[in-house]
């Protein structure tokens, strides 16, 4: 193993621009556009924003074409530093580095994955070279890689490739497991087509008309809201405990509060109250965001079923209603609908909030506990097994980012292994 700078190893190491965000000439066009904050996906497949032609001729954005690994130069917290990698050709932003390296020499995937590992690394250059605390151009040309041969970078590539594309097929399974789920309940909830549904009278509300056994209420008719303790910074930390708070960051969709690299544990002898002390299959909500895009507001999850102690923190509410309710509450609460009900009310000058009046207020059509039974029966299996393929992802997860640095490192040697 040899050691290079990048700038050696590289065709081209160039950041991007944004176009006039004032000229609707620029935008909803064409091509791809990445910011900073979507490199929190490991491979870029598409982006949330397209620009013109026109868009890019008028601004200094550049194109990242596939294969290329692109970095976060600046962003909201974890964003600088994070590594990704094209799968598609796409302009990027002032925010973000792309790096095409010289195949012959350096292995595309194998720079991502060494990237990937240096995050740490990465952030503390970027605080120590810019008065800004942003990474730079210059700070990847004279970034250093320890080289394998070109065949064993390959060889490490394709170990780690190997798990990302398992973690990639559970992803899909369980996208497609979502949107079944999100199918039935609202060709049941909406629609109104649940069994039986041909015989079944109904009554005027204000939502329209709904099945004459169901009730048209506020949520707050069954549930309420116990909001989370502000545990302080010096309480928690990355060391590992049994004792995990359930924060902001840890949530995603469905079944989904998972804990990975965002976890934070509570530091051992620090004292807690039983009342924030989650029970397994507990159904918790965030109720703010940070990045005021409104990814993860109003989003809720199960506890997973397991040793940990889970701490409730603060802005994340666990929910407590009535057994035969949660399942129909998940679904509701993954709507398009109810989503788009929490960014309308969500409110503040700096970060996005939802009060318990936001939740409390909010109108459903109630089915009867037939109905629900029912209901209940056919969805449980389905967010039961959206709850095992996310654990197998953490799973899959944890063992790629053991293997990452060793194999890196050349701490595990690949020379003669054959890999599939």
């Amino acid at each position: 193993m040899y050691k290079m700078k990048l700038k050696d190893l590289s065709v081209n190491i160039f950041s991007g621009g944004t176009p006039s965000t004032t000229n609707e000439d620029f935008w909803n066009g064409e091509f791809y556009w990445l910011s900073s904050g979507e490199t929190k996906n490991a491979y870029i497949r598409e982006t949330e924003k397209t620009i013109t032609k026109l868009g890019v001729e008028k601004s200094s954005t550049r194109l990242a074409k596939v294969g290329d690994v692109v970095i976060a130069s600046a962003g909201q917290g974890k964003t600088r530093g994070q590594v990704a990698y094209c799968l598609t050709d796409t302009y990027i932003n002032q925010s973000v580095i792309a790096i095409r390296t010289k195949e012959e020499l350096l292995n595309s995937k194998f720079l991502f994955y060494n990237l990937t590992s240096r995050y740490n690394e990465l952030r503390l250059l970027s605080d120590s070279s810019s008065s800004r605390g942003s990474l730079t151009v210059k700070i990847f040309e004279e970034l250093n890689i320890n080289l394998p041969k070109i065949e064993d970078q390959k060889k490490i590539a394709k170990v780690l490739s190997n798990y990302d594309d398992l973690i990639e097929n559970n992803n899909k399974r369980i996208k497609i497991l979502e949107e079944m789920a999100q199918k039935i309940y609202k060709e049941w909830f909406v629609d109104f087509k649940f069994p039986n549904h041909e015989t079944a009278t109904f009554k005027q509300t204000d939502l329209g008309e709904i099945p004459s056994d169901w009730e048209f209420i506020e949520l707050q008719k069954i549930l309420s809201l116990q909001h989370g303790y502000a545990f302080k910074s010096s309480q928690f930390s990355d060391n590992k405990t049994n004792k995990i708070l359930v924060r902001m960051g840890n949530f995603q969709s469905y079944g989904g509060v998972q804990f990975e690299d965002n976890t934070k544990y509570l530091v051992d002898g620090e004292q807690y109250q039983e009342k924030y002390v989650l029970n397994a299959k507990d159904l918790v909500m965030v109720l703010s965001d940070v990045t005021r895009e409104g990814r993860i507001i109003g989003n809720v999850g199960f506890i997973p079923e397991d040793d940990n102690i889970y701490l409730l923190n603060q802005r994340v509410a666990r929910i407590n209603t009535n057994e035969k309710y949660k399942q129909y509450l998940i679904l509701l609460f993954n709507s398009k609908i109810f989503k788009s009900h929490c960014l309308s009310r969500a409110d503040s000058a700096t970060v996005l909030n939802l009060s318990n009046d936001d939740i409390y207020d909010y109108k459903i059509s109630l089915p009867n506990d037939s109905i629900l039974s029912k209901f209940n029966r056919i969805i449980s299996p389905i967010l039961k097994e959206i709850a095992i393929i996310i654990s197998k992802n953490q799973t899959l997860k944890q063992t790629r980012d053991l293997l990452l640095p060793r194999l890196i490192s050349g701490e595990i040697d690949v020379e003669n292994m054959e890999i599939k």
